[in-house]
């Protein structure tokens, strides 16, 4: 009988900060966005039934990501969450995520593998640096303490509050509310950052 071939490949979505619709303090709408990548691994023999399950670990390369014990010296980033189907419907991310992962199943001609879920996998490097982290600049959310500047009208991009990325920082996100009603007086900006509080209040820099 021959080996037959692992059920799944990862898809990176280096999630760097993207373009995200802005609208100014006043009447108007807003959208989300991200910038997305894809390298790919394969799934290795000898791990759980789901790949890149929550609390276990990968390598992480420039165009590949393989699953490993997390004792291994080889082992660069934790799974912080882990869901099934696309991840524009599906749960978001924790705050912490550094980037996230896309699990494509491969279709080898068996039914088990030609029902099995697309997903992705939350990420966290388990040394620093920690893109996601509040007003580092990166990372796949813009959340609370996040800074951005324009990038033309109407959209804004996520840079680092300390002033090393490519754009000076105009605006900081200092919450993330339900609603424009909830934000502060101080809101210069709102900026959509998506997931159950999808308003983020800005203030002017």
């Amino acid at each position: 009988m021959g080996h037959r071939a692992p059920p799944f490949a990862v898809l990176a979505l280096l999630l760097t900060a993207g373009l995200l619709t802005a609208c100014q303090q006043g009447p108007g709408g807003s959208a989300p966005g991200d910038g997305t990548g894809a390298p790919s691994a394969r799934q290795p023999t000898g791990y759980g039934s789901l790949f890149l399950a929550r609390g276990e670990c990968s390598t992480r390369g420039r165009t590949s990501f393989t699953e490993v014990a997390c004792p291994s010296e080889r082992a660069a980033a934790r799974v912080l969450a882990r869901h099934n189907g696309p991840r524009e419907s599906g749960p978001r991310c924790p705050d912490a995520t550094d980037f996230v992962l896309r699990v494509d199943a491969l279709n080898r001609g068996t039914s088990e593998e030609q029902s099995a879920p697309e997903g992705y996998a939350c990420m966290r490097n388990l040394q620093p640096p920690h893109p996601g982290d509040p007003g580092m600049g990166g990372g796949p959310l813009t959340v609370a303490g996040d800074c951005v500047a324009t990038e033309r009208r109407g959209l804004v991009k996520e840079t680092a509050c300390d002033g090393s990325g490519a754009r000076a920082p105009e605006y900081r996100v200092t919450r993330t509310v339900r609603d424009r009603a909830a934000c502060p007086p101080s809101t210069a900006l709102y900026v959509r950052v998506g997931g159950r509080e999808p308003v983020g209040c800005a203030r002017r820099l």
